[in-house]
């Protein structure tokens, strides 16, 4: 095949068109396995973590000194009545002997027997996961609007003294803990000013709990239709909320300002604003870039509102999975203790992996084997 040499510019142009097209049909442009299964790298990793985090869960509470079941009984079991018991749950085996019997329980869904209860733990759980989520994903939700609305205004108010204040709020991220803000409500929301309920549980002890459908204390309450039971759910949750938003925002909104800032220095907002956008759709060219980072802080937050729920369920007495984890360490209960912990990892582990792939869906750019070829 020879080349001739073109006269004019659109010979020139019709000649390079040609000699693509070819390459195209001689090569043509595969993407590599990891571009394509870029999904299944956090996928492994994730498991791979929940099982480390297994096994570091089970040794941590083995070291738990005394024996949980003297510990949770207060000292009541002894002779053939505390051997018979440890036969029972299986502690007079040699470690990798409850290693491996732990193990096959996890794999089949079985936490294993509460000492402090009896009852199973998985049981326990089930009653108590969907109140504590309750109270986590309305922390989480007014935690992202109330980020949302201080960043937007810091950011678009930089000489405000109002702006100023929230932006030295929002580098205080993690300085005031949970309980101290709790405490200090409840002093003046509760015990001066009279706003608050009693710390006393999800529900006042005149009202009759409804039938539970789907474990979620107000959505059972708007399914029985009983207004006076999610008047009161919604009462007590208030000031746990206020607090938990409080205390955990600071590191969503100084998130939020960086990428923000990055996102409005970027060349393409600045032609957007050059070009003579509107200020909406600009405004939404920069959240969208900034959403990323924001998505994966959020699902970190998620996590530090589970640490944070265990603290204020105990401050608040709501009754969820943190009040349980605490009643749990005062009673011994090493199995409810170290199922708790699974549990929590793997709740966890799960959304930092919905993260992960909802970022690595809105920026290609963060997936494997895309990376150096998006560049």
């Amino acid at each position: 095949m020879t080349l001739r040499e073109p006269d004019t510019i659109d010979e020139t142009r019709a000649e390079a068109e040609r000699l693509a097209a070819l390459d195209t049909a001689i090569t043509p442009r595969r993407r590599s396995i990891s571009a394509n299964l870029w999904f299944v790298r956090p996928i492994v990793l994730t498991i791979i973590n929940l099982f480390v985090f297994v096994l570091i869960a089970f040794f941590l509470v083995k070291l738990i000194p005394g024996n949980p079941l003297v510990s949770a009984s207060g000292g009541r079991l002894s002779g053939k009545a505390l051997e018979k018991a440890m036969a029972t749950y299986g502690l007079n085996d040699p470690w990798y002997v409850q290693l491996g019997t732990y193990l096959k329980q996890l794999a089949h869904f079985d936490l294993g027997t509460s000492i402090a209860s009896g009852r199973p733990v998985a049981q326990d759980f089930a009653t108590r996961i969907p109140s504590t989520l309750e109270f986590v994903l309305f922390g989480l939700l007014f935690a992202c609007l109330f980020s949302l609305a201080v960043s937007y205004f810091i950011v678009t108010h930089r000489q405000n003294r109002v702006s100023k204040i929230l932006a030295s709020y929002a580098r205080s991220a993690g300085a005031l803990p949970e309980y101290v803000i709790g405490i200090a409500f409840l002093f003046i929301f509760y015990a001066e000013l009279h706003w608050a309920p009693a710390p006393s549980g999800r529900l006042d002890p005149i009202l009759i709990q409804p039938k539970q459908v789907t474990g979620f204390p107000m959505l059972d309450s708007i399914i029985a239709g009983n207004t006076a039971d999610l008047q009161s759910y919604a009462a007590h949750l208030v000031l746990p909320v206020i607090v938990m938003v409080l205390a955990d925002s600071p590191i969503l909104i100084k998130m939020l300002i960086l990428s923000l800032d990055d996102a409005i220095d970027d060349p393409a907002t600045k032609f957007r604003v050059a070009s003579g956008a509107s200020r909406r759709t600009v405004l939404l060219s920069v959240y969208r870039r900034a959403a990323p980072s924001a998505v994966a802080t959020l699902g970190m937050l998620f996590g530090i509102l589970i640490g944070g729920a265990v603290v204020l369920e105990s401050l608040f007495s709501l009754g969820g999975l943190g009040q349980y984890a605490v009643d749990a360490v005062n009673s011994s209960d090493v199995f409810a203790l170290r199922s708790f912990l699974v549990v929590v990892a793997a709740m966890c582990l799960a959304i930092y992996l919905i993260t992960d792939i909802v970022t690595m869906l809105l920026d290609s750019r963060r997936r494997t084997g895309v990376a150096g070829k998006d560049a």
